[in-house]
């Protein structure tokens, strides 16, 4: 992370106090910023990838938006996904104990930080989560 940021720490204590989970069934894989999964580790494999990103179009800057706006977010994020060739896994972010709603989301296997980055700044994100070869999720902040 930046030594510096525009966003509010409490917004950065929360993003890094979020599940960032792929799927939706019990065999969930459920991130955790700075912790390693082992069973991404194995779908990583499985892809013959070396990292990946959790991405979200809801929301942008951590402003409540309408169901129809963010819907049409993540449905044109999807898009831009598939037109890269990439595999996305849906998924969504929550943080337990709090009102604020879960959020679709993608994780894109094979996504390169700067690309993921600049998605992330396309739809006005405060941050990603990007995931390299050592299956360890970052939190990366883009203000």
């Amino acid at each position: 992370m930046p030594e510096s940021t525009r966003i509010h720490p409490d917004k950065v204590r929360a993003y890094l106090d979020t599940d960032y989970r792929l799927g939706h069934s019990a065999q969930d894989i459920v991130l955790t910023i700075g912790r390693r999964s082992e069973r991404l580790a194995k779908v990583f494999g499985a892809n013959a990838v070396h990292c990946g990103a959790f991405l979200t179009a809801h929301n942008p800057r951590g402003t409540l938006q309408p169901d129809a706006v963010n819907e049409a977010g993540h449905a044109e994020l999807s898009g831009l996904l598939r037109d890269q060739g990439l595999r996305a896994i849906e998924g969504s972010g929550s943080e337990e104990g709090t009102d604020w709603p879960s959020e679709k989301s993608w994780f894109a296997l094979g996504l390169q930080l700067d690309p993921a980055k600049a998605l992330g700044h396309r739809f006005d994100q405060d941050a990603i989560v990007w995931v390299g070869a050592d299956a360890v999720p970052q939190l990366i902040l883009l203000r």
